[in-house]
């Protein structure tokens, strides 16, 4: 099995993906607990150093006095390469922006205490809901933005005040990750 995964995120009720249209052939649903908003995705970096990432956390959460950000979903975006995607996501509606000023501000130290790297991407507020499975083919990804398109969660909602230490969970068949630890946000 490849090294574990760790990385920090806003979690969400997902009970809400429980109610969303049956999902195409070749697709996974994340399980309503694995439902998170990626803050910083620290990748193999083993737990030493997520756990320099999570001092680093430490230290800048009393600073930036960061308030709980409401935010609301909007509509599934293919995410990942062109043509081979491998997830589909909800974009932020409501809360976009200070979604994303959040993501920028805190990604680059908690990144380069875990892995001495700093992200390269723009943070791109969003919420993964589905994932095309390894061996899903063309038309069954092509089946996948369709669903996506079919898609209403203007109604779903959420307010963003924790940060979560996630890895991957001991039984990946049920649930994807496990939750470590957690900080409320102190604003």
């Amino acid at each position: 099995m490849p090294r574990p995964n760790w990385f920090f995120a806003f979690p969400l009720d997902g009970g809400f993906v429980e109610t969303l249209p049956e999902l195409p052939v070749g697709f996974r649903r994340y399980h309503p607990d694995d439902v998170h908003l990626t803050l910083a995705f620290l990748g193999g970096c083993g737990e030493a150093g997520a756990e320099r990432a999570l001092s680093v956390l430490d230290e800048l959460l009393p600073r930036s006095q960061q308030a709980p950000i409401a935010v609301s979903l909007g509509h599934i975006a293919a995410m990942g390469p062109k043509g081979r995607y491998s997830a589909l996501s909800a974009l932020l509606e409501r809360g976009r922006a200070e979604t994303e000023a959040c993501l920028a501000r805190f990604c680059d130290p908690l990144l380069q205490a875990a892995t001495g790297r700093r992200e390269r991407r723009e943070p791109k507020a969003h919420v993964t809901l589905a994932r095309p499975r390894h061996r899903a083919t063309d038309a069954q990804r092509a089946a996948g933005l369709l669903w996506a398109q079919s898609v209403e969660l203007a109604a779903v909602e959420a307010v963003l005040d924790r940060i979560v230490l996630y890895t991957w969970s001991d039984n990946r068949a049920e649930r994807l990750f496990r939750r470590v630890t957690e900080r409320r946000l102190p604003g």
